[in-house]
């Protein structure tokens, strides 16, 4: 019979396993290694905001070392606001699954984005190059310089020549919120030389693309969006090395973005379908931008070489009258959830951002952006072809083509 492994050992043996398995198989198991050898079998929800501590001087050297890198806490729990083992578990299997050394959490993806930016301000580099369009309340965040960062906004060929001295962070988007553009990250990585690049992945996701492996430096989401994947949870994350992960939760301790547990605890159940979640709906996505690309009553369609369950267009006709008139579909900002959703950014998710620079981006006013969930294709199309129709929309339409 063959003599158990102690845990040394055993921890060795997982650590080689774990190496070579596929998204899938991570989605479903990465933060949950431990599980069996505890005797559980579904991820505990610890709500525990202080733990006992009976040796204060152990305490003191584990608070030392947490100021002097923000490494994780070994063993024992303190306090929420340095850690949650079941955040913990989300962290790490959102960070195998981008292919980091580490993740952050947060309570938002902003909160996710103004950590990041806090932690490079922090060593005085406060110039941020930026590449349009952003998600409207990040283009807000380092335009509004809320947070006593500098932007500079370019184009993906510019970003080499906007680099300073001070300059802490590049970011895009790819694909964009909301026009679904896309750039070529390893062209991006490389543009940035020594300075980290943070590319924001909410709507791709790991399973479509894994930004560190063309370069990146930190991965941002927003976890509320195809993460959690159901509508019910607020949450962001940075994927990234160690080193920075250090940064990012000391942050977390002095600002107090911190997630809860229980919102971890669903991100780490959503990991668990993101990857058939994220085919299926790209599958349907996909077969709509065709239609919507062969339909009169469009004038474009924004759809991401590389697949996802994101579809922009532009109407003829008034794209207010196009939400209105849904009915399957549910006319809300946010993504990524199991059903159907659709808006106008011009009037929401991007009315924060300067009209100007918003029409600069691409974001025209009859633009239309839809998160794609997982309803039959069919019942989807009905529902956007009644909407199309609708009277509003072709009068609209009509005398656009009059006035053209």
């Amino acid at each position: 019979m063959d003599t158990p492994l102690d845990y040394a050992s055993r921890q060795a043996y997982d650590d080689v396993r774990t190496t070579s398995r596929a998204l899938d198989t991570e989605a479903v198991h990465a933060g949950r290694d431990d599980l069996a050898r505890q005797g559980l079998h579904a991820p505990p929800i610890d709500l525990s905001t202080t733990y006992p501590s009976y040796d204060s001087r152990a305490e003191a050297a584990r608070i030392d070392a947490f100021a002097a890198d923000g490494a994780e806490l070994e063993g024992t729990p303190v306090y929420g606001r340095l850690g949650n083992p079941t955040v913990a578990r989300f962290e790490t299997a959102l960070a195998r699954l981008e292919g980091t050394g580490s993740a952050v959490a947060f309570a938002s993806g902003m909160a996710a984005l103004t950590a990041v930016l806090f932690a490079r301000a922090a060593t005085g580099l406060r110039h941020v190059v930026a590449v349009r369009p952003l998600y409207g309340c990040s283009d807000h965040l380092l335009t509004a310089g809320l947070l006593g960062t500098e932007v500079t906004w370019t184009d993906p060929a510019g970003i080499a020549d906007a680099l300073r001295p001070d300059t802490g962070l590049v970011m895009v988007e790819s694909p964009a919120n909301p026009t679904l553009a896309e750039v070529d990250l390893r062209a991006v990585a490389h543009a940035c030389g020594s300075v980290p690049l943070l590319v924001d992945n909410t709507f791709a996701t790991p399973v479509l693309q894994r930004p560190a492996e063309r370069g990146a430096r930190l991965v941002l989401h927003s976890a509320t969006k195809y993460l959690g994947g159901h509508g019910d949870v607020m949450a962001g994350v940075v994927a990234c090395d160690e080193e920075f992960a250090g940064r990012l939760r000391q942050v977390r301790f002095a600002t107090g973005g911190v997630l809860h547990p229980l919102a971890g605890y669903l991100l780490l159940r959503g990991l668990s379908t993101l990857p058939v979640r994220v085919r299926a709906a790209s599958a349907t996505a996909a077969d709509l931008a065709a239609r919507l690309a062969a339909d009169p009553r469009v004038a474009r369609v924004h759809y991401p070489r590389i697949g996802g369950a994101m579809v922009a267009f532009e109407v003829h006709g008034d794209p207010h009258a196009v939400i209105r008139a849904v009915r399957l579909i549910t006319p809300a900002v946010s993504l990524g959830s199991v059903d159907t959703l659709i808006q106008h950014p011009a009037s929401i998710s991007h009315r924060i951002v300067d009209a100007e620079d918003r029409r600069g981006a691409g974001v025209s006013d009859r633009l239309l952006r839809m998160s794609v969930g997982l309803e039959d294709v069919e019942d989807l199309w009905a529902d956007l072809d009644a909407a199309l129709g609708s009277r509003a929309v072709v009068a609209a339409g009509s005398r656009a083509s009059r006035s053209a």
